[in-house]
């Protein structure tokens, strides 16, 4: 990829043929720029944001009104990195590759793109049910619903329908959802993929597609069904692509090539690999010593809301047992867990019903549940990357977080890569006294 591709111009409109169904080309400024000629709407006055140098505002982008007024009751006022960078180009209709670990907001950066293009453009006359005009794709039940969820608040002063679609949930009531008419669909790959097999749902008006968290669809096993579902869509010269990934491998860059057309590619690193406001600590305990020690932990703290992370399904549903019997208040969310009831556990979990939820890294990733304020790794994590989805569950939105990893016989293996991985030694210690 060329150098102009990853910087990029907002004040420059692209010269090139444009595709079928796309947007009119925009205009975006940073302060200094050249200022929007898009007039606010009068009857809601939005508050200014004084400019940051080097820094995108939502209101440097010429936004409809109804879009930014949401936005701006969201508490949102300058755009994060992948954010700016990516509706420098999206509302321009250029597709985007963009590489961004979760948590840096590049769920809003492409519905803030799809609701724009929603509100400019009219509807096309005698649009019909169970025919999307954008399908976002991702790889996981939850992930899915979290952005159905974000969108839900962006699209509050507008008549923009939405529908999920995911596995574990009851197939009548989704196809219901989009028997009538539906602007986006979010969906996980397989259940999308029955929908579309069962004549449920027709993909031949997408004018926006995105592929969130590519190279975990990737590694699930996902990339025949994603296909298949592409196939169904019009072709990538007549639609605009986004595809979002945290790595860039070679895999991912073939695939993007064939998915996307002459994309813009957008590459945002994490300034910190580990948030600097989690405290970080590593147990050295024995394995069969473990379970008292996490009994201990969790009877003497004063967090209200913890998380308590294991490898495998099993392990989880022993631990939930556990710590039952000990009589704390715990839920547990896993593979094992049937879809509403992982739902109703969130809740419960985000409400202060629970106190401690116990999970395998299906609730690692693309989950946002406020005021978490420790996390505790009974096992080490496979993957160094799931160490830092885990801890990144805390010490969100400026809090102060906690994390504590059990390091056993079996999770001395997994710290020197988790190390390298986030480019910082742990400090190793023994247990305070009392705790076992």
């Amino acid at each position: 990829m060329s150098e102009s591709e990853k910087q990029p111009q907002p004040t420059q409109n692209p010269q090139r043929k444009p595709k079928r169904r796309r947007r009119k080309p925009r205009q975006a400024r940073r302060e200094g720029g050249a200022p929007s000629s898009a007039p606010q709407q009068a009857h809601v006055a939005l508050p200014e944001v004084p400019p940051v140098p080097g820094q995108w505002r939502f209101q440097d982008f010429d936004l409809p009104q109804p879009l930014l007024r949401a936005i701006a009751e969201q508490g949102f006022q300058y755009c994060t990195p992948i954010q700016g960078e990516s509706l420098a180009y999206t509302l321009l209709g250029r597709d985007v590759v963009g590489k961004a670990q979760t948590g840096t907001g590049k769920t809003a950066a492409f519905l803030i793109a799809i609701l724009a293009y929603f509100l400019e453009e009219q509807r096309p006359e005698g649009q019909q049910p169970s025919t999307p005009r954008a399908l976002i794709i991702a790889p996981t039940r939850e992930l899915a619903l979290q952005i159905e969820k974000d969108a839900q608040t962006l699209i509050r002063y507008t008549d923009i329908t939405i529908a999920s679609l995911v596995g574990g949930m009851d197939y009548q009531k989704q196809q219901q959802q989009v028997k009538r008419r539906v602007d986006l669909v979010i969906a996980t790959p397989g259940r999308l993929l029955d929908f579309q097999q069962r004549g449920d749902l027709d993909l031949r008006q997408v004018e926006v597609l995105v592929l969130d968290e590519a190279d975990r669809m990737l590694s699930m096993g996902f990339i025949p069904d994603v296909k298949r579902i592409i196939r169904a869509t019009p072709r990538r010269e007549e639609r605009q692509t986004f595809l979002f990934s945290a790595t860039f491998t070679q895999d991912i860059l073939n695939l993007s090539s064939q998915w996307t057309h002459e994309p813009a590619y957008v590459e945002i690193e994490a300034k910190t690999q580990t948030a600097d406001n989690v405290e970080q600590h590593v147990y050295l305990v024995s394995d069969q010593d473990k379970p008292r020690l996490l009994s201990n932990i969790l009877k003497q703290s004063t967090h209200e809301r913890v998380m308590v992370f294991a490898n495998r399904r099993d392990r989880v549903r022993k631990l939930d047992e556990h710590l039952r019997a000990e009589g704390l208040n715990v839920a547990m969310l896993s593979g094992d867990v049937a879809q509403k009831q992982r739902l109703r556990t969130l809740e419960q979990f985000r409400e202060g019903d629970v106190n401690v939820l116990v999970a395998t890294d299906v609730a690692g990733r693309g989950i946002h549940i406020d005021g978490v304020s420790q996390v505790i790794n009974y096992t080490l994590p496979e993957d160094p990357e799931d160490y830092v989805h885990r801890i990144g569950r805390t010490g969100r939105a400026g809090a102060k977080g906690v994390s504590i990893s059990f390091m056993g016989e079996e999770d001395a293996y997994a710290l020197p890569d988790i190390e390298a991985f986030i480019k910082n030694k742990l400090p190793c210690e023994h247990p305070p006294e009392g705790l076992l």
